[in-house]
C-alpha cells in the first residue's frame, strides 16, 4: 500500500511523513524528488531545458511508479510518499499505474490555512546575504501557491483532508494514522486493469450521436482521451470483449454485436507491448440513449461526442490515425487491415 501524501511546499509533508513511518509498522518513507535529482544527472542538458519542473519528464512519471513497485517488492508493507502533486492528469498517469500494479493508495492532502502556508514559505526561503534570492523565491512561492489554489477542487475531491494550521508533525502523522485505521482515508478509487507482461488483445466500440459526432471518454487512471474498450479476457470473442467493456464503462447495453471496422496491429514500444486493436462499429445513439449513459465514477470522469478534427486533438496520434480510418471503413462499409494506424494489403 502507498499513503501519498500531498500538499503545497510548506504543508508539512516530510516532516509529517517522517513521524508516520514510526506509527504505521512495516513502512518505509520514499521521497520521488530523489528521482527528478537523480535524472539531472542522467539526461542530457537539450532534453532537461524543454521542462522547467521534473514532473513534466514522462520518464519521470514513469520510474516514480516502477521504483514504488521494486521497493514494495523488496520491502512489503506500506510506502510513505510526500509529494506535491497538483496536475490532474499527473495523479491519473502514476496512480493509474500503481493500479495496474494491484498497489492500492491511500491519498492524503495537508491542507493549512494559506496565510500560514505564505509565512512557512517566507521563512524558509529567506537568504539575507542575497536578496535578489529571496525576491525569486519568493516569487516562485506566490505562483506555486496560485497552482495549489487552482488545484484544490479536484484534490480535495479525491484526498483526505487534514487542515495543519494548528497541529505539530507528530499530530498530523497521528490524524492520518486513525483516518488509515478507521477507513475515512480510503483507497483511491482508481480502476486498471494488471500490466500486460505480453502482447495484448484490446477492443473497442465507436458509438455515434446523431449528428455523427464519435464519442470519447475521458479515463481516470491514464491521461487523454480513449474510445470506450478495453483488453479481451482469455476465451473472449474481441466483439464480446467490446459489447461488455461499454456496459461496465457506459452502463449501456448493446442489443447486437457490433460490426468490425478495423483490426490494427501496435507494435510493441517500451513500456508497452503492443498487439492486436479491433475496432467496432456499435450504432448511433439517439436523444434518450445518450442521456441515459452512466459513468462509473473509479473508471472514467467523463464523456464527450466530438468530431473528427476535434478528435485529433483529443488522441495520441496512433489511435487517431485508428479512428481515422474506421471512419473510412464506416463510410464505405468494408474493413481495413492496418499496421501502426496505416492500411496494408489490399
Amino acid at each position: 500500500m502507498i499513503v501519498w501524501i500531498n500538499g503545497a511546499f510548506g504543508a508539512g509533508k516530510t516532516s509529517a511523513a517522517y513521524e508516520l513511518i514510526d506509527l504505521i509498522p512495516n513502512s518505509t518513507f520514499y521521497d520521488p524528488a530523489l528521482i527528478g535529482g537523480e535524472l539531472r544527472h542522467l539526461l542530457p542538458q537539450k532534453k532537461l531545458a524543454e521542462v522547467t519542473d521534473f514532473q513534466d519528464l514522462p520518464i519521470w512519471r514513469r520510474l516514480v511508479v516502477d521504483t514504488a513497485a521494486a521497493l514494495l517488492a523488496e520491502l512489503p508493507g506500506v510506502l510513505v510518499v510526500p509529494m506535491t502533486l497538483l496536475r490532474q492528469e499527473y495523479r491519473d498517469e502514476m496512480f493509474g499505474g500503481l493500479a495496474s500494479r494491484r498497489i492500492p493508495v491511500r491519498h492524503v492532502l495537508l491542507a493549512p490555512e494559506e496565510t500560514i502556508l505564505r509565512e512557512r514559505v517566507a521563512q524558509r526561503e529567506e537568504c539575507a546575504d542575497d536578496p535578489e534570492r529571496t525576491l525569486r523565491t519568493r516569487r516562485c512561492a506566490d505562483e506555486h501557491i496560485e497552482h495549489y489554489r487552482a488545484a484544490l477542487d479536484w484534490i480535495t475531491a479525491d484526498a483526505h483532508t487534514v487542515d495543519t494550521s494548528t497541529l505539530t508533525p507528530r499530530a498530523t502523522a497521528a490524524r492520518i494514522a486513525e483516518a488509515l485505521r478507521t477507513g475515512e482515508a480510503g483507497e483511491c478509487g482508481i480502476v486498471q486493469t494488471p500490466a500486460p507482461r505480453a502482447e495484448t488483445v484490446a477492443a473497442g466500440v465507436l458509438l455515434f450521436d446523431e449528428r455523427d459526432r464519435v464519442l470519447l471518454v475521458d479515463p481516470t487512471y491514464k491521461p487523454g482521451w480513449e474510445f470506450p474498450g478495453g483488453v479481451v479476457e482469455p476465451g473472449e470473442a474481441p466483439a464480446q470483449a467490446g459489447m461488455r467493456e461499454v456496459t461496465e464503462e457506459l452502463g449501456l447495453h448493446l442489443a447486437a454485436a457490433p460490426r468490425l471496422l478495423v483490426v490494427d496491429w501496435e507494435a510493441p514500444e517500451p513500456p508497452g507491448y503492443g498487439g492486436l486493436r479491433f475496432l467496432f462499429d456499435g450504432g448511433v445513439l439517439r436523444g434518450p440513449e445518450a442521456t441515459r449513459l452512466l459513468l462509473p465514477g473509479a473508471e472514467l470522469r467523463g464523456w464527450r461526442f466530438v468530431t473528427e478534427d476535434e478528435a485529433s486533438s483529443m488522441l495520441p496520434p496512433t489511435r487517431f490515425e485508428r479512428l481515422r480510418w474506421a471512419l473510412r471503413a464506416r463510410e464505405r462499409s468494408a474493413v481495413l487491415n492496418l499496421e501502426a494506424g496505416v492500411p496494408v494489403g489490399g
